[in-house]
């Protein structure tokens, strides 16, 4: 399989956009706090087996599946009574870079590339990851989905993206791990959108046959 990197013309990319959760940052986390941590204090809080929870909180979160609230740390803290907050809080240490992504950050400024973090995560989740990580000292400009009412996933992202941010689609790539996001993305014009395959690193990398793919950003160094 071809090389993405040999497929990217940088000279007519303008503005890079680039995802954090299982793009920047290892999703292992996040699966682990919504798979494993969640349904254990769930239990804990409704008495009932690590079993039942997990059932009840999958079928949740199926249901809300590509909405803003899914994305809502405090929508699930209301929904749950649970505090997502300081649950993340107490387990940030867990929160990791895939491998050699400061490295791709560092190189698409290189290049004299805007770099702009665009993200689905809670504004209260986005801010905890950059006190652990420094990632905004990495880019020029960080976007939520809350922050324009609307998930990546929709169709009305990307016009409110592209008025706040003013980038040309023609001359902007998205690099992302979400498929749907990527879908909406070439629907709405970007120039480019480049699927990352292996967004969680204790998990084998998927077959992603939609887009161009790398296991991770460090590919695009």
């Amino acid at each position: 399989m071809a090389r993405v990197t040999s497929s990217i013309a940088w000279q007519d990319v303008e503005t890079v956009l680039v995802d954090m959760d299982g793009t920047l940052l290892d999703l292992a986390f996040d699966n682990y706090f919504w798979r494993r941590l969640v349904p254990a204090d769930f239990a804990r809080l409704h008495d009932m087996s690590i079993e039942d929870a997990e059932r009840d909180l999958a079928a949740r979160y199926e249901r809300l599946q590509g909405r803003l609230e899914w994305y809502c740390i405090d929508y699930w803290s209301r929904e749950l009574r649970i505090d997502i907050r300081m649950l993340k809080w107490q387990h940030r240490h867990l929160i990791q870079y895939l491998p050699r992504a400061p490295e791709f950050l560092a190189s698409v400024r290189a290049r004299g590339k805007r770099l702009l973090l665009v993200t689905n995560a809670h504004r209260g989740a986005l801010e905890l990851k950059v006190a652990q990580t420094g990632l905004d000292r990495h880019v020029d400009g960080m976007v939520s989905s809350h922050d324009l009412d609307a998930p990546k996933e929709s169709a009305e992202f990307w016009p409110l993206l592209q008025r706040r941010e003013t980038f040309d689609p023609a001359r902007t790539i998205l690099i992302e791990d979400s498929l749907p996001v990527l879908s909406c993305a070439r629907t709405y014009g970007l120039g480019g959108t480049i699927a990352v395959r292996r967004p969680d690193s204790q998990q084998p990398a998927r077959v992603v046959q939609e887009f161009p793919a790398v296991d991770g950003v460090g590919e695009l160094v």
